[in-house]
């Protein structure tokens, strides 16, 4: 049935977990927390939350789901990446820590902490193609951008210059935390996209 609320997963190694579940639930979507591999079989699409990269990048090949979770996202699985999630969901990084990888999934290059420290942090307004209404309010904490992305990724947002949100087909990313805001409308759009991947799915 395509009609019913899609199941859509937070990645729950390490991060801001709780509050992309209740950004999801808000969007009208059943979220669920995604350690293993058999818990990412049953879900439609994926949050990648913030946190650090590192550590979820280690503790995703620790706990086996790595290699599932790029064969989903290469397949076509809706994913979204927001700050730790955005470098996971890069084809390449700049400066990566040793040992760091990453699912890809865009053609992009991305910096980390390129908007600086965690005393650096801040919130800004951010106008996003796709997310209708008012600009959105963005917490940047220790936050990554993008340095160049390839043919196939649009860019959604800009922020002082440089590239805060990115899309290729069925990947989202973004820079900052709107789960953090109780604004919902970019995890809005992002269970736009994986019911309308459902739709396509089933035709």
């Amino acid at each position: 049935m395509t009609d019913t609320a899609p199941v859509i997963g937070v990645l729950a190694l390490q991060g801001d977990v709780r509050e992309h579940l209740v950004a999801l639930a808000a969007a009208d979507a059943v979220a669920r927390p995604v350690r293993r591999p058999e818990e990412l079989a049953e879900v439609d699409g994926l949050v990648i939350p913030g946190g650090e990269s590192t550590t979820i990048s280690k503790l995703a090949v620790l706990f086996g789901v790595m290699e599932p979770l790029r064969a989903r996202v290469r397949s076509g699985m809706p994913v979204y990446g927001t700050c730790a999630g955005m470098i996971m969901l890069a084809d390449k990084i700049l400066d990566p820590r040793s040992g760091q990888e990453t699912v890809g999934g865009i053609d992009m290059i991305v910096r980390r902490n390129a908007f600086g420290r965690q005393n650096e942090s801040f919130e800004a307004t951010v106008d996003v193609v796709g997310v209708a209404g008012p600009p959105v309010e963005g917490v940047f904490i220790r936050a990554p951008w993008v340095e160049s992305v390839g043919a196939r990724a649009e860019v959604l947002a800009e922020h002082g210059g440089h590239i805060v949100a990115v899309r290729q087909g069925n990947a989202l990313a973004t820079s900052f935390h709107p789960e953090l805001t109780g604004d919902h409308r970019v995890h809005a759009l992002f269970v736009d996209m994986v019911r309308a991947n459902r739709v396509a799915a089933s035709l």
